[in-house]
Protein backbone atom coordinates (compact mmCIF):
# COMPACT_ATOMS: atom_id res chain seq x y z
CA UNK A 1 0.00 0.00 0.00
CA UNK A 2 1.27 3.35 -0.64
CA UNK A 3 0.51 6.23 0.78
CA UNK A 4 0.38 10.15 0.16
CA UNK A 5 -0.32 13.27 1.19
CA UNK A 6 0.57 16.60 -0.96
CA UNK A 7 -0.10 19.57 0.94
CA UNK A 8 -1.38 22.84 -0.57
CA UNK A 9 -4.77 23.41 -2.47
CA UNK A 10 -5.65 20.86 -4.70
CA UNK A 11 -6.16 21.75 -7.93
CA UNK A 12 -8.43 19.97 -10.46
CA UNK A 13 -8.03 19.17 -14.55
CA UNK A 14 -8.51 22.03 -15.94
CA UNK A 15 -10.20 22.22 -19.42
CA UNK A 16 -7.86 22.05 -22.04
CA UNK A 17 -6.41 25.10 -24.12
CA UNK A 18 -6.02 25.37 -27.72
CA UNK A 19 -3.40 27.58 -29.97
CA UNK A 20 -2.47 27.93 -32.98
CA UNK A 21 1.23 27.38 -34.35
CA UNK A 22 2.32 27.21 -37.84
CA UNK A 23 -1.23 26.71 -38.90
CA UNK A 24 -1.78 23.94 -36.89
CA UNK A 25 -4.03 23.37 -33.61
CA UNK A 26 -1.90 22.63 -30.48
CA UNK A 27 -3.63 21.68 -27.33
CA UNK A 28 -2.30 22.10 -23.89
CA UNK A 29 -2.92 21.93 -20.18
CA UNK A 30 -4.10 25.32 -18.34
CA UNK A 31 -1.23 26.25 -16.22
CA UNK A 32 -2.70 25.75 -12.86
CA UNK A 33 -3.03 22.49 -13.40
CA UNK A 34 0.28 21.37 -15.17
CA UNK A 35 2.06 23.06 -12.18
CA UNK A 36 0.19 20.91 -10.04
CA UNK A 37 0.35 17.87 -11.61
CA UNK A 38 4.34 18.61 -11.89
CA UNK A 39 4.36 18.89 -7.80
CA UNK A 40 2.16 15.70 -7.57
CA UNK A 41 4.90 13.73 -9.62
CA UNK A 42 7.40 15.10 -7.56
CA UNK A 43 5.69 13.98 -4.70
CA UNK A 44 4.55 10.85 -5.75
CA UNK A 45 8.39 9.68 -7.13
CA UNK A 46 9.04 9.63 -2.98
CA UNK A 47 6.81 6.87 -3.14
CA UNK A 48 7.69 5.24 -6.47
CA UNK A 49 7.61 1.34 -6.51
CA UNK A 50 10.85 -0.10 -7.99
CA UNK A 51 8.61 -1.12 -10.76
CA UNK A 52 5.51 0.32 -11.80
CA UNK A 53 2.28 -1.50 -10.64
CA UNK A 54 1.50 -3.35 -13.47
CA UNK A 55 -1.93 -5.35 -11.98
CA UNK A 56 -4.96 -3.88 -10.75
CA UNK A 57 -5.38 -0.80 -8.34
CA UNK A 58 -7.66 0.14 -5.76
CA UNK A 59 -7.35 4.37 -4.94
CA UNK A 60 -8.70 6.37 -2.58
CA UNK A 61 -8.53 10.23 -2.86
CA UNK A 62 -9.99 12.19 -0.62
CA UNK A 63 -9.23 16.51 -1.24
CA UNK A 64 -9.21 18.71 1.64
CA UNK A 65 -9.89 22.27 0.02
CA UNK A 66 -9.15 25.36 1.92
CA UNK A 67 -12.07 26.84 4.60
CA UNK A 68 -13.42 29.89 3.24
CA UNK A 69 -13.20 33.11 4.61
CA UNK A 70 -16.76 33.87 5.08
CA UNK A 71 -17.58 31.23 7.27
CA UNK A 72 -19.14 32.02 10.73
CA UNK A 73 -16.86 30.06 13.93
CA UNK A 74 -19.84 27.78 13.93
CA UNK A 75 -19.62 26.40 10.33
CA UNK A 76 -15.76 26.71 10.52
CA UNK A 77 -16.31 24.20 13.06
CA UNK A 78 -19.07 22.12 11.11
CA UNK A 79 -16.62 22.22 8.27
CA UNK A 80 -13.24 21.41 9.99
CA UNK A 81 -15.27 18.11 11.87
CA UNK A 82 -16.62 17.02 8.13
CA UNK A 83 -20.15 17.75 8.85
CA UNK A 84 -19.71 20.81 6.26
CA UNK A 85 -18.80 19.55 2.95
CA UNK A 86 -17.95 21.33 -0.49
CA UNK A 87 -20.46 20.95 -2.75
CA UNK A 88 -19.00 23.74 -5.07
CA UNK A 89 -16.87 23.56 -8.02
CA UNK A 90 -14.97 21.60 -9.45
CA UNK A 91 -16.42 18.32 -9.27
CA UNK A 92 -14.37 15.24 -7.50
CA UNK A 93 -14.21 13.88 -10.99
CA UNK A 94 -11.73 16.48 -12.56
CA UNK A 95 -9.46 16.32 -9.36
CA UNK A 96 -9.44 12.17 -10.31
CA UNK A 97 -8.40 13.09 -13.78
CA UNK A 98 -5.54 14.97 -12.83
CA UNK A 99 -4.23 12.71 -10.25
CA UNK A 100 -4.47 9.48 -12.95
CA UNK A 101 -2.89 11.58 -15.55
CA UNK A 102 0.50 12.62 -12.71
CA UNK A 103 0.63 9.28 -11.25
CA UNK A 104 0.47 7.24 -14.45
CA UNK A 105 4.32 6.29 -14.94
CA UNK A 106 5.44 7.52 -12.03
CA UNK A 107 3.36 4.58 -9.93
CA UNK A 108 1.04 2.71 -12.13
CA UNK A 109 1.52 2.11 -15.70
CA UNK A 110 -1.76 2.64 -17.11
CA UNK A 111 -4.74 4.70 -15.60
CA UNK A 112 -6.88 1.88 -16.95
CA UNK A 113 -5.60 -0.56 -14.10
CA UNK A 114 -7.89 1.42 -11.06
CA UNK A 115 -10.66 -1.07 -10.89
CA UNK A 116 -12.46 0.35 -7.53
CA UNK A 117 -11.57 4.10 -7.00
CA UNK A 118 -13.54 6.37 -4.19
CA UNK A 119 -12.89 10.42 -3.74
CA UNK A 120 -14.55 12.78 -1.58
CA UNK A 121 -14.18 16.48 -1.10
CA UNK A 122 -13.79 18.14 2.35
CA UNK A 123 -12.66 21.41 4.30
CA UNK A 124 -9.81 21.85 5.90
CA UNK A 125 -8.00 24.48 7.82
CA UNK A 126 -4.56 22.77 5.93
CA UNK A 127 -5.60 22.02 2.17
CA UNK A 128 -4.17 18.87 1.10
CA UNK A 129 -4.93 16.11 -1.30
CA UNK A 130 -4.54 12.29 0.31
CA UNK A 131 -4.00 9.42 -1.75
CA UNK A 132 -4.21 5.76 -1.13
CA UNK A 133 -3.26 2.99 -3.47
CA UNK A 134 -3.27 -0.67 -2.90
CA UNK A 135 -2.60 -3.40 -5.29
CA UNK A 136 -5.50 -5.40 -5.58
CA UNK A 137 -5.56 -9.29 -5.75
CA UNK A 138 -7.78 -10.14 -8.22
CA UNK A 139 -7.56 -12.32 -11.38
CA UNK A 140 -8.02 -11.40 -14.51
Amino acid sequence: MIKLIVYGEPVAQGRPRATTVNGRVRMYDPKKSRDFKHYLKLAASKHRPEQLIEGPISLEVKVYKPILKSFSKKKKAAAEAGQLRPISKPDVSNYLKLIEDALTGVIWKDDSQIIDCSISKYYSETPRTEIQIKEMDVIE
